[in-house]
């Protein structure tokens, strides 16, 4: 019987927003595993005592990121971890964007300011300010034209917490065609959703968002397909992916671009893909034996 760990974080008092989490345990249970979610942060758990450990929703990473790093460098030296620890570690920066564009994939152009850097806005249109560490739209805002003072002020408070900015021209197209998010697990399409646009003009950086706002059942075009296989290809370590979520926005020509690349703790939506529910549990077995 293999011995399964979901890795989830703390709720504290309040029930927990993995909406997945319980239907999984209670799957790999029916099918003979030994399996259970823990808190990652939990510094009873002996981690070395599992077959496997799964990164499932460790939702307050991002702004724990030196503690969450060396969690994953000693889970993986104990056991096995999916995704791996070298996988998540280049995931964990989006900066990663700017190599898969390298490598020739159509992603949302992307300027990068550290703490120090010298700060440059977009003159004209739309753009979008969030930090190379985050999740769930945290620290993320849209701005209209001109609105560059509000735009720096959020720079500086990111400066001045280590987090280093991101700056993207706002896709229009959001706000027709959606966020596409294809589910890939075991190496195989699992499934797609479409959701509508997060980011609204004068939501404050640090206001809570709604995640997922209207998300529905989708079936990807073959552009969305094809773009999805190029994103795989040219991350450093395919072979060793469990899951993977392309989030895919359409661009000024209406063709796919990859908006982002979750390696790490992507929602699956099992509830609103409830057959999937099967084949996440049989892949999971699959990689712990």
């Amino acid at each position: 019987m293999s011995r399964i760990a979901l890795a989830t974080y703390d709720p504290g008092d309040v029930p927990t927003r993995d909406p997945d989490l319980a239907g999984l345990v209670g799957e790999l249970r029916a099918r003979g595993a030994d399996a259970e979610s823990v808190r990652w942060d939990d510094a009873a758990i002996d981690w070395a005592g599992y077959d496997l450990v799964v990164i499932r929703s460790t939702w307050d990473y991002s702004w724990r990121a030196a503690e969450f790093g060396a969690w994953v460098d000693r889970v993986d030296a104990l056991t096995r971890l999916a995704n791996p620890a070298g996988v998540v570690r280049w995931n964990a920066d989006k900066r990663y964007l700017g190599e898969l564009a390298a490598a020739g994939v159509p992603t949302v152009p992307t300027d990068y300011f550290a703490p120090g850097d010298p700060v440059s806005l977009p003159a004209e249109g739309e753009f979008v300010i969030k930090p190379t560490s985050g999740a769930g739209a945290r620290f993320a805002a849209r701005y209209l034209p001109g609105e560059h003072g509000t735009a720096l002020r959020q720079i500086s408070r990111m400066h001045a917490e280590g987090f280093t900015a991101m700056v993207q021209p706002y896709m229009p197209a959001i706000d027709v065609t959606g966020e596409r998010a294809l589910q890939f697990f075991g190496g195989r399409l699992l499934h797609a959703s479409r959701k509508g646009a997060v980011l609204t003009p004068g939501t404050p950086y640090d206001a809570a968002k709604v995640a997922h706002p209207r998300l529905e059942p989708w079936t990807p075009t073959p552009s969305e397909l094809a773009l999805a296989q190029k994103t795989l290809a040219a991350l450093p370590h395919p072979s060793d992916l469990l899951y993977a979520r392309i989030d895919i926005v359409d661009g000024p020509t209406h063709t796919p671009h990859l908006m982002e690349l979750e390696l790490i703790e992507p929602q699956l939506f099992l509830d609103l893909h409830p057959t999937s529910l099967p084949e996440v549990a049989e892949e999971i077995i699959k990689a712990a034996r």
